[in-house]
């Protein structure tokens, strides 16, 4: 059997696309979408040109997706939060959100849940630890780290409209 061969191919406007093709030649693909989402594409055996499956990860979706995929650590130094009874998840900030245009610390997100905003992706750029006067914009994607129940509150929190 051949190795696995992985492909990247940029997407003007889009994002990225990556295409696997499988020790067992089966083809996956996955569309990282600038927004943070991804689509992820599995095509047939007998039809390698033909999609038999499509499904549209939101960037949540897609982060834990990846730590079920995520490999043993590569280096020792490598940090794995889940080890220290910690999460990290992107969470995004919708358009019609109340947080739109509104300062991080307004939202009392470390106060109230303990959870932290450590980074924050907006389009094509990330702006690593934002201080409580970065004005959130919809689209934003927050980098958040803290318990399981913390994360979850802070998504609560972030959710609101």
């Amino acid at each position: 059997m051949s190795a696995s061969r992985l492909s990247r191919t940029p997407l003007p406007g889009i994002g990225t696309r990556y295409d696997l093709t499988t020790r067992e030649q089966r083809r996956l693909s996955v569309v990282a979408h600038r927004d943070g989402g991804r689509t992820l594409s599995a095509y047939r055996s007998d039809d390698p040109d033909a999609c038999a499956l499509s499904l549209r990860l939101s960037s949540g979706d897609a982060a834990a997706l990846a730590d079920a995929l995520l490999p043993a650590p590569q280096c020792s130094t490598l940090l794995h939060t889940t080890d220290l009874g910690l999460v990290a998840e992107r969470i995004e900030v919708a358009g019609t959100s109340h947080w739109n245009g509104r300062l991080l610390g307004d939202t009392r997100l470390r106060t109230e849940t303990g959870a932290s905003v450590v980074a924050v992706l907006r389009r094509a750029e990330a702006i690593p630890s934002p201080a409580p006067d970065f004005r959130l914009a919809g689209g934003d994607t927050l980098i958040v780290i803290g318990t399981r129940e913390g994360v979850e509150s802070a998504a609560a929190i972030l959710g609101r409209e």
